[in-house]
């Protein structure tokens, strides 16, 4: 009789989690398809999974733009590599100490941790810093540094993942033979880690590749625009020929040959292609490190 209640309680949880995967699934395809619509279709039909008239204009209008396109590609990937590379090692010696349990001053820096978490100086004051005082504007650092570089978040999850998979008799025994305590974290700690350091660096890689409002702040040179800027500054550039065709012939002329509302759909693809590229690489660990990360320790 248990049997037979646990297998209908699969059945049900497979069929809700089936169910809430297509509710997932169904607006990332009617996007796909939109974006390969013809814009005439959608401005008379509607958004629709069978579409009767197929187009590429909207990739053709992000082609010509390539040159533009593939320099802010650029500048995302350095941006995304530099700033997850050096987050995850910023994260992992953090946590590190933090799992450490003699480890001095492990309480001053966990409160500040917490604190981090509760409290931030606002974003008229964080603007003043990084721009007169760190001359930020318009470099790449700006990109990095401000509100992404560390998350007190991520610190908790590889904290616990730490103590919970690290044993400390195994660090002692490593420190008996001589090891430096550099050493037991790097030839110990960061090769059982694999696992929290896929899920952390995925966290931060997707924070960097979606972030457009450290652009929007602080970089006004087109030359450091990331991707995600990029995109959103053609968005605006489309809605302002729309918005001025009918008051000047010339805008008429570009904006009329403009596919709107497709060139929204391809420009969402365009900057989220990479991301699906990725993850399927990296959910194994993924799966595993926010599983046990996330236990209470």
């Amino acid at each position: 009789m248990v049997g037979k209640q646990e297998r209908r309680y699969q059945r049900m949880i497979t069929v809700v989690l089936a169910l809430i995967s297509l509710i997932m699934v169904i607006p990332l395809v009617l996007l796909v398809v939109a974006s390969f619509t013809s814009n005439n279709e959608i401005v008379l039909h509607g958004y629709s999974f069978f579409p009767k008239e197929l187009s590429l204009e909207a990739y053709r209008y992000i082609w010509n733009e390539r040159a533009q396109v593939f320099h802010a590609y650029g500048i995302t990937i350095l941006v995304t590599a530099v700033g997850t590379t050096i987050g995850v090692m910023m994260t992992l010696l953090y946590a590190y100490v933090l799992a450490h349990e003699k480890f001095p001053g492990k309480t001053f820096l966990a409160f500040y941790l917490f604190f981090t978490m509760l409290f931030n100086g606002g974003l008229v004051p964080t603007y003043i810093m990084y721009t007169r005082y760190l001359h930020m504007k318009n470099t790449i650092p700006a990109l990095i540094i401000p509100g992404l570089l560390m998350s007190a978040f991520n610190v908790i999850l590889t904290r616990t993942y730490i103590q919970s998979n690290v044993p400390a008799a195994l660090s002692e025994a490593a420190k008996i033979d001589g090891a430096t305590e550099f050493q037991v974290f790097r030839k110990v700690v960061l090769p059982m880690c694999k696992p929290i350091i896929a899920t952390v660096g995925l966290f931060a890689g997707l924070g960097y590749w979606n972030d457009w409002t450290n652009g929007l702040y602080y970089i006004t040179d087109t030359n450091k625009f990331s991707i995600q800027q990029l995109l959103n500054n053609m968005i605006k550039n489309i809605e302002f020929l729309s918005k001025n065709a009918n008051s000047n012939i010339n805008l008429a002329s570009v904006g009329g040959g403009i596919p709107q509302e497709t060139v929204r759909m391809a420009i969402a693809i365009v900057g989220l292609l990479p991301i699906l590229i990725v993850f399927p690489f990296v959910q194994k660990y993924f799966v595993k490190g926010i599983s046990i990360g996330a236990v209470k320790g």
